[in-house]
């Protein structure tokens, strides 16, 4: 194997294990609110505006067909609604319902201590850095699967 290729796994490895670590945590916050990860992460999606489900799969990275299926229950339980979208009959807007965005709010007191627990682990500038850095390499890989 080529160094590129070790640093290629390397960086896939990590970032699997640091994926599992953070919906952990998501879902550790989530569950005490009634919601889980999933729903936090999409209803999270749609607090500054409302989106189409296809809109929330490309911000997250993740297909439209498993938010759909996450938008339904949230529609569903109560904690979503969908409107219609103006540039766009068909494609609905989802947005949270004011029991959605309680339930989300129920969840910032225990998202500031884990918050503040990893900047005092990392201090503020690597935690910046280290945010600085995950963009970069997210940006890298759009770029280089869309050449």
């Amino acid at each position: 194997m080529t160094e590129e290729q070790d640093l290629l796994s390397g960086l896939a490895i990590t970032v699997f294990r640091l994926n599992g670590q953070v919906l952990g945590v998501a879902e550790d916050l989530a569950r005490p609110v009634g919601l889980t990860a999933a729903w936090w992460q999409v209803l999270g999606a749609v607090l500054g505006e409302p989106l189409p489900v296809a809109g929330i799969a490309r911000a997250m990275g993740i297909t439209r067909q498993s938010v759909q299926r996450i938008a339904d229950l949230l529609v569903d339980k109560g904690l979503a609604e969908y409107v219609p979208n103006p540039a766009h009959r068909r494609a609905k807007l989802l947005r949270p319902t004011d029991a959605g965005m309680r339930a989300v709010h129920r969840i910032d007191p225990a998202h500031a201590v884990v918050a503040g627990r990893l900047v005092a682990e990392l201090g503020l500038e690597e935690t910046r850095r280290t945010l600085d850095a995950l963009t970069r390499l997210s940006r890298a890989l759009d770029r280089i699967e869309s050449g």
